[in-house]
């Protein structure tokens, strides 16, 4: 099974992090497998485990969440195109090559108490977390806003460029 984690960076350009099989630790410490600098990430943020049949994610007691699909996890099996939110970085699970096509995404996660609101540092689409639909007006299209989201300037202040985000193999 192949996992690619990919992301877009502030100018719009794809950085793509394969995972290897067994387990791969995320966070800020450089003693992790994918490392990510900043300070709302954990020094220990979460684990992906990759074996032949499945790709589980786990919160590993961090500070400010791990999300999957705009929904804070403990854990959970992940499926192509799920989207992994860690501290103001955005992925999207490519596994074997599916979804074949990524687009940036931002998102906004659901707070502590089940109702969706802002995260600080986090991106900007709402969601419902009883109904997990998008709020969206009744003419408004899911997929333009989402398009125009992800063109927004909101992130222009994170920094992340090859020098931010390191992966050790």
């Amino acid at each position: 099974m192949n996992v690619c984690l990919v992301m877009f960076k502030d100018d719009g350009s794809r950085k793509e992090f394969p995972i290897q099989p067994g387990k791969t630790v995320i966070g800020r410490k450089e003693e992790c497998d994918l490392r990510i600098p900043l300070g709302e990430v954990s020094r220990q943020h979460a684990v992906m485990m990759v074996d032949e049949e499945a790709v589980t994610l786990r919160d590993l007691g961090s500070s400010n969440g791990t999300y999957v699909n705009n929904r804070r996890i403990t854990e959970q099996e992940l499926d192509p195109g799920d989207h992994i939110v860690i501290g103001p970085v955005v992925f999207t699970v490519q596994i074997d090559g599916v979804p074949k096509e990524v687009r940036p995404v931002q998102t906004r996660l659901e707070s502590r108490s089940g109702q969706a609101g802002p995260v600080p540092a986090q991106a900007h689409t709402r969601v419902d977390a009883e109904a997990d639909d998008f709020l969206l007006d009744d003419d408004e299209d899911p997929i333009s806003e989402l398009e125009a989201l992800a063109a927004s300037d909101d992130t222009a202040a994170i920094n992340l460029d090859d020098s931010d985000l390191d992966t050790k193999k």
